[in-house]
């Protein structure tokens, strides 16, 4: 006989009613705007009740596909260890049955624990909204305790290279704080997220965190990056700000989060840049992608005449991109000491070129024959000081200083040192940059 887990939290998290529930995922569909169209295999996506965190989910479960999907809740009901597996043959929902995949469960060196299944929300939630956005996929259901990091990390890693596999960790943020306070704290816990910086990641900031925990450490040695989709919290619904649980989602992108974005939303970038410098720096966005509230550093530059007319720019992320890119492009128009500010007839002869930095990190050399000898020509921007000297080059200056030794002689005259200047204290560090 047929093994079916019945819904625990139908009529109360989200309508019982098939046609009630087809009807809001419709108008998710009209009222919700979709960044981009990159499929990933891994998003965290939140688990509340649907008037709370619907939608932020949705437009996580939207990036994600495959026949075979994980999903790694937290044990809110009862005590886990490690990680719990069940043996049910499916789930069902509104929406009819969702079936697991008994043969990858089957390998997974997991307890089997059915109570822990019984009343967990964080899993059930999600389906009805799969069932809706995809067809022809099972599940693979696993409730993971605080000391389950690795089993989550083992398993991700296990299957990754197999594309029919996808997963979703299934969290919330910070829980009953004030909005001020929950505010804060799911900033950190989003930098975090997207520094893929896992080693301080305390339960405290998510239910969930033993399973982005252990995306975060995957993502750290694939060198990939975590894209935000929408933050939120329970405020936004239910118009109390005393006790709020905080909600956000992310899908994993296989590369640099600055490639992502200049993929996706260089024509915007340069729009963005194109009404701070013709307001004079007071932009007001609104529905902008939420990606753009990831910290960034951005350099802008103007041409007119195909000759430099200004550049300002971040030599390190410090402040959301947005706010960045809005910034830098009033500065490049008005404040380059190098040039008169820009005059509003000059507005429509200018050429706007942005370029997105990677985080800079610090080449350790002894000498500067050393040095020259771990700059790749073309492709690494480069960061120098001294005590009070610091300049920066830009990748795209070696279009016009082609030798390393020139390149670094001319950032050093740049910085205000001699070009043959060396020091026990010299120091430098290279980054990367998207361009566009």
């Amino acid at each position: 006989m047929k093994k079916i887990k019945n819904p625990s939290v139908a009529g109360r998290f989200y309508p019982n009613n098939t046609d009630e529930l087809l009807n809001l995922f419709k108008q998710y569909e009209n009222d919700i705007k979709i960044d981009s169209n990159y499929i990933s295999q891994l998003v965290i996506s939140p688990h509340a009740g649907y008037i709370y965190s619907a939608r932020c989910a949705y437009q996580a479960l939207k990036h994600i596909k495959g026949e075979n999907i994980f999903i790694f809740s937290p044990a809110h009901k009862v005590y886990v260890n490690t990680a719990a597996i069940c043996d049910y043959d499916s789930f069902l929902t509104p929406l009819g049955e969702v079936e697991l995949n008994k043969d990858i469960i089957s390998e997974l060196q997991v307890e089997i624990n059915n109570i822990a299944f019984e009343d967990e929300h964080a899993i059930e939630v999600q389906l009805p909204i799969l069932q809706y956005l995809h067809k022809n996929f099972k599940i693979i259901p696993v409730i993971v305790g605080q000391n389950g990091t690795s089993v989550v990390n083992n398993i991700i890693s296990k299957y990754w290279n197999d594309k029919s596999c996808s997963f979703i960790i299934s969290s919330d943020l910070s829980h009953y704080l004030s909005d001020t306070q929950a505010k804060k704290l799911d900033e950190i816990s989003a930098y975090m997220i997207e520094s893929n910086d896992y080693r301080k990641f305390h339960p405290q900031q998510a239910c969930g965190a033993a399973s982005i925990i252990g995306a975060l450490k995957f993502a750290q040695e694939k060198n990939y990056s975590f894209i935000r989709l929408d933050m939120r919290n329970s405020s936004s619904a239910a118009n109390d700000k005393s006790r709020v649980v905080g909600y956000g989602s992310w899908l994993l992108y296989e590369g640099e989060k600055n490639t992502y974005i200049a993929k996706y939303f260089g024509n915007l970038l340069k729009e963005i840049a194109y009404k701070s410098i013709k307001s004079k720096g007071n932009v007001t966005l609104e529905n902008y992608p939420c990606v753009l509230n990831q910290f960034g550093a951005s350099f802008v530059t103007l041409q007119k005449n195909n000759k430099l007319r200004g550049c300002i720019g971040s030599s390190y992320a410090h402040r959301p991109l947005i706010a960045d890119l809005i910034h830098n492009a009033y500065l490049s128009a008005y404040s380059d000491t190098r040039f008169n500010p820009l005059n509003e007839s000059e507005l429509s002869e200018i050429d706007i070129k942005i370029s997105l930095l990677s985080e800079p990190y610090e080449i350790h050399f002894s000498s500067e024959e050393d040095l020259l000898d771990k700059i790749i020509p073309c492709k690494d921007g480069l960061i120098i000081q001294d005590g009070q000297y610091r300049a920066l080059y830009l990748p795209s200056v070696w279009e016009q200083l082609s030798d390393k030794k020139l390149f670094l002689y001319s950032l050093k005259q740049k910085a205000g040192l001699e070009p043959t200047y060396f020091s026990k204290t010299f120091k430098a560090w290279k980054f990367h940059s998207e361009y566009i």
